[in-house]
């Protein structure tokens, strides 16, 4: 018996009372022993009877549990972190059987966790012990009756492939393209989605036998999600062939996912385009994907064109520098102009993400010519995301045409909805301006939006609905509204300020005849201060709160002496 046997004894009993009972308190018991316990209990056994205690209590402990979906994410996560607590690498194969079992599971989420630490202690096994242990495991998971085994099976080859002999590399070749033509959609997809990170690890003839092969034949799949995944695949293989090769191999069957029947196919391609443009190289940019882009940016799905659009920019960039301006100006730039006034907002927003990035790859005459009137136009959209994407970027544009140019096309824009009828407009600008301050700088904004704000702060936009006629009814909302302006700027001012120019207005408005704005001076000395000296608080603030605590109103009353409570004049 060695030393520590009441602790193997203690893990067997763990076992024991759970396949004793099954019962779904035990469930939970064993849920809490998995996620804070085990690890523990591991440490301090020895590594022979981790190794068997691991083998004999979750081989088929999935059976018994399987039902139990948070216990068993919890299993297969864990066990990716207990290659040490097992005895280290030497011993890490006896994490490989209840992984294997948790990586043929119903539910998804264990399935791809059980799969993520097959993955991670992979690396921990020799190259001995890969072919002994862990690629007999993958045959078995991708040659398995149920699609959850053969799914799992698809994650696992690019891990052991670089390390194991070549008779065994082309083994796993042949299971991989088996699972590549599988009967069911999941598998297939399984496989769509790591063909490119197994393509990877191919050697480079392989890559060409192989994978162009597969690649043709999933991106020609009868299902439209097993299409899609093909094209990200088709990205990664490009990045592997010579250049000569790409025209021949890749790009035939790009084009053609490019004008796939199905929206979602057409959308990953758009969704990727920057990838594949870097990936391809100048001259098939210029030939093929010019063409196939401004196809894209045309689409008649709305999710297509917006995907496109949001790569406008990163497109042109990437653009061979000899000819861009001359692509953009020909190609891209009429089809930007048609989304600008596109009836989908989310196209129109995800353009005017980017478009305001185009002046610097322009610059200043063709931005000045042909991109302020589309940025004018976006300014004024209906779409309130679309106007602040726009404000968002003019900093782009300032640093291209400079201020004085920005300041005569685009801020008679922004004045005009400044002062729009509909106090909707104005408050959008209102909410865009600190964004705006901040993108043209101190200088400008005092010499020409300050006006504009302290227009705003007398707006009497949100008493329109009541009697505008009633002169009684307007001096009253100025003089109430004053405690939300007052706080705010004592804040900003600092103590000087707000004693000698604010405190005044506070006081004055305490005699008000109307409770409203008694009760309102109240909050407003409670928020202001923190900001005051003790002297002020004691000689001034206090007298007039102690008034208005014994106001004949009970609310002037109640925020008053709340005031004395949290300032801490009583």
């Amino acid at each position: 018996v060695c030393k520590c046997g009441k602790r193997k004894f203690a893990l067997l009993s763990i076992w024991v009372r759970y396949h004793s009972s099954k019962t779904f308190g035990y469930m939970l018991h064993l849920q809490g022993v998995t996620r804070r316990k085990q690890n523990s209990i591991a440490q301090r056994c020895s590594e022979f009877f981790s190794c068997v205690a691991f083998n004999f209590s979750f081989c088929d402990r999935s059976d018994t549990i399987y039902d139990e979906d948070e216990v068993l994410l919890a299993l297969a996560e864990q066990l990716g972190n207990f290659t040490m607590l097992v005895g280290g690498p030497e011993y890490v194969h006896c994490l490989l059987p209840p992984l294997e079992s948790l990586a043929t599971v119903e539910e998804t989420v264990v399935r791809d966790k059980a799969v993520e630490s097959l993955r991670k202690i992979s690396h921990e096994h020799s190259p001995v012990d890969l072919e002994v242990h862990f690629e007999p495991l993958v045959k078995r998971l991708a040659s398995g009756d149920w699609f959850t085994s053969r799914t799992s099976a698809c994650g696992l080859f690019s891990v052991c492939y670089p390390r194991v002999s070549s008779t065994v590399k082309a083994e796993i070749r042949q299971h991989f393209r088996t699972l590549c033509s599988d009967d069911t959609p999941m598998v297939r997809r399984a496989a769509a989605s790591k063909l490119g990170e197994f393509a990877k690890v191919l050697e480079l003839e392989y890559v060409k036998s192989d994978i162009i092969s597969l690649f043709t034949a999933l991106a020609s799949d009868e299902q439209d999600s097993v299409r899609l995944l093909a094209v990200e695949a088709g990205v990664s293989i490009a990045t592997l062939l010579p250049q000569e090769d790409l025209e021949t191999l890749v790009m035939p069957t790009l084009r053609q996912a490019a004008e796939d029947k199905s929206w979602r196919v057409r959308y990953m391609v758009a969704d990727k385009f920057s990838d594949l443009q870097k990936a391809v190289g100048p001259e098939i940019t210029k030939n093929d994907l010019v063409p196939a882009f401004q196809n894209l940016l045309k689409d008649c799905e709305a999710e297509v064109r917006a995907a496109a659009a949001n790569k406008v920019k990163e497109f042109c960039e990437n653009l061979p520098e000899d000819s861009r301006e001359t692509i953009i100006m020909t190609h891209i730039l009429p089809c930007v102009k048609e989304l600008v006034s596109d009836t989908n907002q989310h196209v129109k927003s995800a353009l005017a993400s980017v478009i305001m990035g185009l002046s610097t790859i322009l610059g200043k005459d063709n931005t000045v010519e042909h991109l302020l009137p589309l940025f004018l136009a976006q300014l004024k959209d209906e779409c309130p995301e679309v106007r602040l994407n726009i404000i968002s970027n003019l900093d782009c544009v300032n640093e291209v045409i400079g201020i004085r140019q920005l300041s005569q096309s685009l801020l008679p824009a922004i004045v005009e909805l400044a002062e729009d009828a509909k106090w909707r407009v104005r408050l959008a600008i209102i909410e865009y301006m600190p964004l705006l301050a901040g993108q043209l700088g101190v200088e400008f904004f005092d010499e020409k939006l300050n006006s504009l704000c302290m227009a705003w702060l007398v707006d009497h936009g949100s008493i329109l609905k009541i009697s505008a006629h009633d002169n009684n009814i307007v001096h009253i909302h100025y003089r109430d509204i004053s405690h939300y302006r007052i706080p705010a700027l004592s804040e900003v001012c600092g103590q000087e300020i707000t004693t000698k120019h604010m405190l005044p207005v506070v006081f004055k408005m305490s005699n008000d005849q109307v409770a409203n704005v008694r009760f309102n001076v109240a909050k407003s000395l409670q928020k202001i201060g923190p900001v005051l000296d003790s002297n002020c608080l004691q000689t001034e603030v206090k007298p007039v709160l102690e008034k208005l605590a014994s106001d004949q109103d009970m609310d002037v009353k109640y925020f008053a002496q709340e005031a004395i409570s949290v300032l801490s004049l009583a």
